[in-house]
């Protein structure tokens, strides 16, 4: 298995992935690798053919995405909830230097994608924070109004996004179980270095 070496942390939106893997690899002597900060790459590598749904979703205007659309309807047609040019990630890693451990993280990494390429259960988990703790996230960072600020309805395209990534919040932990990888959840009662450790130890490096 030529991924072996990689190790995976997904799941939800504003659980905390890049502090945690940026914590972990300070601590263990890994390379982290971000695949949100790829999509942008991933994107124009993309081929209408093969990845409609980012197609549809480039094409739309900022009230099309985030106001127009049920939040069910989002989850449904949203590329990276649906696994869509995950094989640029993996394209990626594979081009990385394997000399050491990768850490792998963010929203895409889908547990039904990323079991596949597993030779161990401790080489993935997911993230799943309430949505307290998302919504705590993203007012912490300032990311609250960064995409609803920019439609004609900033109150009702944050209700949606926010429904959205609880749908998908939720769809990615029975993922996870049903797949029997590692699942730690994440709310307003704990402190980081405790998340920490929780996938510390469901990654095998604690």
């Amino acid at each position: 298995m030529r991924l072996q070496h990689v190790r995976w942390i997904g799941g939800g939106t504003g659980a905390g992935k890049s502090t945690i893997a940026q914590r972990l690899a300070r601590e263990h002597g890994l390379r982290v690798y971000d695949s949100d900060r790829a999509i942008g790459d991933h994107a124009r590598r993309s081929h209408p053919l093969e990845h409609p749904l980012v197609q549809r979703f480039m094409a739309m205007d900022m009230d099309e995405r985030w106001v127009h659309r049920s939040p069910a309807v989002m989850l449904e047609t949203f590329h990276g909830f649906q696994g869509e040019g995950f094989e640029f990630i993996v394209e990626d890693l594979l081009a990385m230097p394997d000399d050491a451990p990768i850490l792998a993280e963010g929203f895409r990494l889908l547990p039904r994608l990323v079991a596949p390429l597993l030779t161990s259960p401790h080489q993935a988990v997911s993230l799943v924070p309430t949505p307290e703790f998302r919504r705590m996230a993203f007012e912490s960072r300032g990311f609250t109004w960064d995409i609803p600020g920019r439609t004609s309805d900033p109150e009702r395209a944050l209700a949606n996004l926010l429904e959205r990534d609880e749908l998908f919040t939720a769809d990615v932990a029975k993922e996870a179980a049903a797949l029997q990888l590692h699942v730690v959840g994440v709310d307003l009662g704990m402190g980081l270095d405790e998340v920490t450790e929780l996938v510390a130890e469901a990654l095998g490096l604690a």
